[in-house]
């Protein structure tokens, strides 16, 4: 025996109720009243009708819409309309959505010092060029590199902007391998008696030990650490030859300004 099918009706067959989808759509339709409405109030003033004559021509206007809305052809015109406002709701949401995801996927604003070199991670020849690119940008045009066999502990050397002799020992430690006092005292007799140096400055991106500080400061002799040596990167610390100068006149003289 055949089993009848049973057919879904038109109202069966309707898509699944979407809220966001819905709420758009009522204010696209309220929107279209509105204007239809302030257009027939513009066009009641406009020919001078009295309040009667308004009320009147408005409900034949009601009485015509409802006949013609119960005709079929007038069903098929308002289902085209509201399937062209839905249509229009779905594109301003699919926007609404592409931008949405836009916004997500925006690269991350570069910091303020994305471009600082981490010279914990240059080897030793690498990191006595940074410091002499650091020399070369903040005046001392002709810095270089001349460390290497037989450099008696002067890896760059350089003329400050004000005539000084600059000499610079670099040292590319690990976080834990501090500069200790034997490298210090080992620099100390030669950056003055060999190299003539009148600014003597030793970088280490590990540090120092306090009794190598205690021989720096007896010796005249600037120390770099990790924080020093960002500091002056970064542009927000003076050079080392003028703190030598601030050094030199006392504490009261005061650093000058990068």
């Amino acid at each position: 025996m055949a089993i009848p099918i049973r057919r879904r009706s038109t109202r069966e067959r309707r898509a699944s109720f979407d809220l966001r989808r819905t709420a758009f759509g009522f204010a696209l339709c309220a929107l279209v009243l509105a204007g239809g409405g302030m257009a027939l109030r513009a066009a009641w003033r406009s020919a001078g009708l009295p309040p009667v004559a308004a009320v009147l021509a408005a409900v034949l206007a009601l009485a015509a819409a409802v006949v013609v809305l119960r005709r079929r052809r007038a069903r098929r015109v308002a289902a085209a309309v509201t399937e062209a406002a839905y249509e229009i709701v779905d594109a301003g949401l699919a926007e609404l959505d592409a931008a949405e995801a836009a916004r997500g996927q925006a690269p991350p604003e570069p910091s303020e010092h994305a471009d600082r070199v981490d010279h914990t991670d240059l080897d030793p020849y690498g990191f006595e060029e940074a410091v002499a690119e650091l020399c070369r940008r903040d005046g001392c045009a002709d810095a270089e590199v001349v460390g290497g066999a037989g450099d008696l502990g002067a890896d760059v050397l350089a003329t400050t902007p004000d005539g000084r002799r600059l000499v610079v020992q670099c040292k590319r430690y690990g976080p834990t391998n501090r500069a200790g006092s034997q490298e210090l005292q080992r620099f100390g007799g030669t950056c003055y008696a060999v190299h003539e140096a009148d600014v003597a400055l030793v970088v280490s991106t590990g540090g120092f030990t306090e009794p190598a500080l205690d021989y720096a400061e007896r010796c005249a002799i600037l120390c770099y650490g990790p924080e020093e040596l960002t500091a002056w990167s970064d542009g927000v610390a003076p050079p080392p030859w003028e703190v030598a100068v601030v050094l030199a006149e006392g504490p009261s003289a005061g650093l000058s300004e990068p």
